[in-house]
């Protein structure tokens, strides 16, 4: 039963360990109405091709 407990630790220390490392990494759930910016950012300007039409 104890190689289960520290089985735990060890894995958890390894996550918490790896989480630390990876960056800005939010683990603050779902964001409910949040903007993306980057689809904002990759939308192309259609605004020429609308006066084509």
């Amino acid at each position: 039963m104890w190689k289960i407990a520290v089985a735990f630790v060890v894995f958890a220390g390894l996550a918490l360990y790896l989480l630390s490392k990876g960056g800005d990494i939010d683990m603050g759930g779902e964001k409910h109405g949040a903007v993306q910016p980057s689809l904002h950012a990759a939308a192309p300007d259609l605004s020429a091709l609308n006066r084509l039409a």
